[in-house]
């Protein structure tokens, strides 16, 4: 999906903390080229965990960015909170979001895991949830034998 205004105000936010591109690029470890095609409109809405690096790098809150690249709704529903495809239904978003509020401690080899990692995982769940989802959506229903 490309946007033009993303990439317009991803430029805005980037020059209004005086931050170069190379700088940006540096910060979030993705390459300048690719900052350059977002800003420019030649590239679509990066995925969820590039938007996370370069929130992270502009000190702007995720949630802010995700709502501007359209994966979350302006009106910051509580069903909108993790980047959900087109397709996917209002019961696949609670679904995903009862999955991540679950309570319990994540860790690591007996060690808790601290936020920034706990964000991290957040990110890849995602992504594998919703490619799970759409996965199941594709395959035909077993055919019941008689």
């Amino acid at each position: 999906m490309q946007n033009p205004s993303f990439g317009k105000y991803l430029k805005q936010l980037r020059e209004q903390r005086k931050v170069s591109i190379n700088q940006l690029a540096e910060a979030a470890g993705i390459s300048n080229s690719q900052i350059s095609r977002i800003e420019n409109g030649l590239r679509g809405i990066p995925k969820p965990a590039t938007i996370r690096k370069i929130a992270d790098s502009l000190s702007v809150p995720y949630a802010e960015i995700m709502k501007q690249a359209g994966y979350l709704e302006n009106d910051a529903s509580e069903e909108a909170t993790a980047a959900s495809p087109s397709w996917a239904t209002s019961r696949d978003r609670r679904d995903f979001k009862k999955m991540l509020e679950e309570d319990g401690e994540l860790m690591f080899d007996g060690i808790p895991l601290d936020e920034e990692d706990k964000r991290r995982i957040k990110d890849v769940l995602t992504g594998l949830f919703w490619e799970a989802k759409q996965m199941n959506k594709r395959k035909p229903p077993a055919s019941k034998k008689k």
